[in-house]
């Protein structure tokens, strides 16, 4: 999944939510413009801040291993 992919679907299930990014980023300790950022493509987040936005979108990180 590519940064655009990952920031479109974490804005489609905050807007879903019907919750605005404000809040979302104050919910989830990361800043505004930061989550902006990865909304829309041009951030990188960390694992972590990843985990903590997923979080409150009721979302998780699935890691599968190539065969």
């Amino acid at each position: 999944m590519n940064k655009q992919d990952l920031g479109k679907i974490l804005k489609q299930r905050r807007e879903l939510l019907n919750i605005k990014q404000a809040d979302l980023a104050e919910i989830a300790k990361v800043g505004l413009r930061y989550l902006i950022d990865i909304e829309n493509g041009k951030g990188n987040p960390s694992i972590g801040n990843l985990e903590k936005i997923l979080n409150v979108l009721g979302l998780q990180i699935e890691i599968k291993a190539k065969s």
